[in-house]
């Protein structure tokens, strides 16, 4: 649910991480994670060729190599993506056809106790003193 927040909050303000400048290095991202994650990283960038050809070094030396693999490709780890408008989880429809609804909280959801139906807002309503 925060990343679907966050990702909105980029969208609309035009936020890009590429575009601004980010960039896989082995301080800021290679270096802390997994060599594994940093194969999935250069294939996803590079392609399964410069996966290839780092797949045998120690993670120091990966995470040197896949920074420079990655240096110019634009790729981003998962939680600095966008997600496509495609990708998007739909809202879906309940039960009474609205759509959404059962995503927000009872008190939200519900009619307010104060509503006036539109009809009977011609009738005069009783004065309620208070202190």
């Amino acid at each position: 649910m925060r990343l679907g927040q966050a990702d909105r909050l980029a969208r609309a303000t035009g936020l890009d991480m590429v575009d601004v400048g980010w960039r896989p290095t082995v301080g800021n991202y290679l270096g802390r994670v997994t060599k594994p994650r940093i194969l999935q990283a250069v294939r996803e960038g590079a392609g399964d060729q410069a996966a290839q050809l780092i797949d045998h070094l120690k993670k120091g030396d990966m995470a040197k190599e896949a920074e420079r693999l990655l240096a110019d490709t634009g790729w981003l780890p998962e939680p600095l993506r966008l997600i496509d408008q495609a990708d998007a989880p739909m809202a879906q429809d309940d039960a009474d056809g609205e759509v959404g609804s059962a995503a927000l909280p009872e008190f939200l959801a519900g009619e307010d106790e104060d509503d006036v139906p539109a009809d009977a807002e011609d009738e005069e309503r009783p004065l309620v003193a208070t202190e």
